[in-house]
């Protein structure tokens, strides 16, 4: 998927879909429902794919979410953020 223009809409559902999946991998606890991390963790990658586009540290997030206990940790809410940053930089670089 080509980056997108990040619009306040994009980034904000990017971020909504990230932070849906960090509490609900929290709440799940840390040796949770693997089926269910596993479909929390495909939902946010394909909806923050389609909202910034692919980056490659979607892919880096992803299998760390596959590790039990470290998907506890707020590590789709980090991959946004510093997708946005990285793709904002580029933007003025430009």
């Amino acid at each position: 998927m080509l980056p997108r223009n990040l619009t306040r809409s994009r980034v904000a559902l990017a971020f909504g879909a990230a932070i849906l999946a960090d509490v609900a991998q929290l709440v799940l606890g840390p040796l949770g429902w693997l089926w269910a991390d596993a479909v929390i963790d495909v939902v946010a990658a394909i909806v923050t794919a389609i909202a910034i586009g692919f980056h490659p540290l979607l892919l880096p997030t992803f299998i760390i979410e596959l590790v039990p206990v470290v998907d506890v940790l707020p590590t789709w809410t980090a991959c946004v953020a510093a997708v946005v940053v990285l793709r904002r930089r580029a933007a003025r670089s430009k």
